[in-house]
């Protein structure tokens, strides 16, 4: 029986190829490049720190914070890092606005106070009658009818968003005009959600709220203050919106902008990971993202129907830091074990977009199968009109 089957029977096989769905895209045929020579692992004087630089901006704030200019290339790095100390190196990239955490080991006492609050916190923030639509009772598209507004970037926000798309959302995306997005992750995240381009300020953008049912949020907490998108500012404008919420580091953590791979380093995970108890190492997956992107998806679609029932403006957040800290609290082996080889061929889907050949990763859920993507920001801002209807 195949993940596809209407059975409903979830193979695992499926949700392993998903979780690692940027592996298995193809565009043109050919697989993308997915990192950035300023993105990786660097031994500093005292240990290690992890950057991040795939996107050009995160890439030259970098380079201004080493003093070193945009075109430095691996080897010139290596030796700035190593002749610092690891926390001197993170602390003037950070203070330039690029990207970069020490790799330390895990701290079980710190991660045991992180589980001591939910996985995903739900909360009401507001009233609101239960006048809202209600999803679909179509079980082939059970959000139809529902309007959700894409403020996310980078694979656990848009693979949220995915998500409510394959089950029959409305979802519009967000982007910014001047911050291009990278083609291969556009690809990878982008199944069935329109896309355009505008600045938050806009003032289209309280039209769009007023007639959404769901914001999903990835932006960093200060940021959004700072756009006037803050949950208590929405939740005062847009009562019986439902803000869902994604940051790297947590909602204590307003001003830090951050990524799976920089999660990974910090809370003790690339350490784990190490193949040989000196380098760190990584999952074979970007996993804190993939799962805070389903678990937000899962905790959005109860919201739903807590809204249809109740009424209320509701607040649904989690992090990547939660996420890492819930792993970190599994039972986990002494040894690593082998890779299982897995055929991709079984768990793709083929488009066309824009001219190009894309094969990617087919959706985890038995029974649905993705929409293309879009072209990035070739839709314009505006809902789809009547509710139910498909372009």
């Amino acid at each position: 029986m195949s993940a596809a089957d209407m059975s409903g029977k979830v193979d695992p096989d499926r949700i392993a190829i998903a979780f690692r769905s940027d592996r298995l895209l193809r565009v043109d045929g050919e697989a993308p490049s997915v990192w950035s020579p300023f993105s990786g692992f660097w031994r500093g004087g005292d240990g290690w720190l992890r950057t991040h630089g795939n996107y050009p901006h995160h890439a030259r704030a970098l380079c201004r914070g080493l003093g070193m200019p945009a075109d430095t290339g691996a080897d010139e790095l290596r030796s700035l890092f190593g002749a610092a100390s690891v926390q001197e190196s993170v602390d003037r990239i950070v203070a330039a606005g690029g990207l970069a955490v020490a790799v330390r080991r895990e701290n079980p006492d710190h991660d045991a106070v992180l589980r001591e609050r939910p996985l995903v916190e739900v909360t009401r923030i507001g009233g609101g009658e239960p006048s809202k639509p209600q999803a679909s009772r179509d079980r082939a598209a059970p959000l139809r009818g529902i309007r959700v507004l894409d403020l996310t970037r980078v694979i656990a926000g848009p693979v949220c968003t995915r998500t409510l798309a394959l089950l029959g959302a409305d979802v519009l995306r967000i982007d910014p005009p001047n911050l291009p997005e990278p083609e291969w992750q556009h690809f990878d995240t982008g199944h069935g959600k329109r896309s355009t381009l505008l600045d938050a300020r806009s003032p289209q953008m309280p039209a769009l709220l007023s007639k959404a049912d769901v914001v999903v949020l990835g932006y960093r907490p200060a940021a959004l203050e700072r756009l006037g998108l803050s949950p208590a500012v929405l939740a005062e404008l847009h009562p019986g919106l439902i803000i869902a919420q994604l940051s790297a580091w947590g909602l204590d953590h307003p001003d830090r902008a951050g990524f799976d791979s920089l999660v990974q380093a910090e809370s003790g995970i690339a350490m784990i990971e190490s193949p040989d108890g000196e380098r760190p190492g990584a999952l074979p997956a970007q996993a804190l993202d993939h799962s805070a992107g389903y678990l937000l998806a899962a905790a959005i679609c109860e919201t739903l129907a807590r809204r249809a029932r109740e009424g209320g403006t509701w607040h649904v957040s989690t992090s990547l830091r939660r996420v890492a800290a819930e792993l970190l609290g599994m039972p986990r082996r002494d040894e690593p074990q082998p890779e299982r080889e897995i055929d991709p061929a079984i768990h793709s889907q083929q488009f066309t977009i824009s001219g190009r050949s894309v094969a990617t990763a087919a959706p985890a859920l038995p029974g649905f199968s993705f929409e293309a993507p879009h072209a990035w920001g070739g839709d314009r801002p505006r809902w789809r009109s009547p509710r139910t209807a498909r372009e």
